[in-house]
C-alpha cells in the first residue's frame, strides 16, 4: 500500500468484513513484515449494508455479490454514493451497451478491468473524485474559460 495509514485502513476494512458476516474466501492478512503488502483478498456473501460494500477500499480486496436479475445488479451498483469505475462481463453486446449506459460510473470496462489509455478520460461520478485524468478532458483542469462579448455597432 502507499503508506501506513492506507495499509491500516484496508486491514480495518477487511476485519469489518469478517465481523459483519462476509465469507473470507482467501487472503485477508498482511503478507509479511518487510513492507506494506496485503494478500489479495476475496469475500463472498457480501451484503449491501457491510462497510466493504459501501466504502472505496483502494486495496487488493474483491467483494462478490449475488443478484437475481440484471435490473437488481444495476440498481444495487447505482445505490452507492461512489461511482469511480465498473465492469460488465458478458458475451452479449446489446447487454454490454445497455448496462454500461445505465451504470452511474465515470468508467465502464467491458470484459476487462483497469484498462487505462492516455486518450481515454478517467474519473468518477458522485463522491468518487472531481474532474478527469487522461484524455482531452484532463486539459480542462489546467485552463480557465472566459467569455468576452463586444458590441460592434453603435446604436443609442
Amino acid at each position: 500500500m502507499i503508506d501506513q495509514k492506507q495499509f491500516d485502513k484496508i486491514l480495518e476494512l477487511i476485519d469489518s468484513g469478517k465481523k459483519e458476516g462476509a465469507k473470507l474466501e482467501c487472503g485477508g492478512v498482511a503478507m509479511d513484515d518487510t513492507g506494506l503488502y496485503i494478500q489479495p483478498t476475496v469475500f463472498s456473501h457480501v451484503k449491501d449494508h457491510m462497510r466493504i460494500a459501501k466504502e472505496e477500499i483502494f486495496g487488493p480486496v474483491q467483494c462478490i455479490f449475488r443478484f437475481k436479475s440484471q435490473q437488481e445488479a444495476i440498481e444495487r451498483a447505482n445505490s452507492t454514493e461512489y461511482g469511480l469505475a465498473s465492469a460488465v462481463f458478458t458475451r452479449n453486446l446489446d447487454r454490454a451497451l445497455s448496462v454500461s449506459a445505465t451504470l452511474e460510473t465515470g468508467t465502464v470496462w467491458v470484459n476487462c478491468y483497469n484498462a487505462l489509455h492516455a486518450q481515454a478520460p478517467f474519473g468518477g461520478y458522485k463522491m468518487s473524485g472531481n474532474g478527469r485524468e487522461l484524455g482531452e478532458y484532463a486539459l480542462a483542469e489546467y485552463s480557465e474559460v472566459k467569455a468576452v462579448t463586444i458590441k460592434l455597432t453603435e446604436t443609442l
